[in-house]
């Protein structure tokens, strides 16, 4: 029976590993392989400084990577980003107030209307015929919510 020894990382495997990640994160940008890739820098950096094993190499990527990952959740969760257009990547959000013509009538509660490049459907508690104005109140997921204007 064979004795499988695994060898440790040495630093250079460490930072590798940090640097492949870190790239990858440049490329697709999520925000979280960047705390990974740093983790792995911290475990070259201790493997550089200290003799390891690869399990203790192993466990300290591991804690630091849900250290870091779970520290940047909790800042983020203080103090959330904020943005000149909050309903940016909301795009129902961006129609509530706005008034628009239906191209489709309101029949049992539901028609159609022409927003921008796109057709909605729309809610209204009364039946209306095409070219009737909407004034959108709400949304419900991806249904508009109108009222006669």
């Amino acid at each position: 029976m064979n004795n499988l020894h695994l060898l440790p990382f040495t630093p250079w495997h460490w930072l590798g590993i940090a640097v492949l990640l870190l790239i990858f994160e440049v490329l697709v940008s999520g925000g979280f392989l960047l705390w990974i890739g740093i983790s792995a820098l911290i475990v070259s950096l201790c493997s550089w400084l200290f003799p390891l094993s690869w399990t203790m190499q192993m466990m300290l990527f591991s804690a630091f990577a849900v250290i870091t990952s779970f520290g940047w959740w909790l800042y983020l969760q203080k103090r959330p980003l904020k943005s000149d257009d909050p309903t940016l990547n909301r795009r129902t959000a961006q129609y509530i107030g706005r008034t628009f013509e239906l191209i489709q009538p309101v029949k049992n509660g539901r028609g159609k209307i022409h927003v921008d490049d796109s057709t909605w459907t729309v809610k209204c508690d009364e039946d209306l015929p095409i070219g009737a104005s909407v004034k959108i109140i709400r949304a419900e997921g991806t249904i508009l919510i109108g009222e006669k204007n």
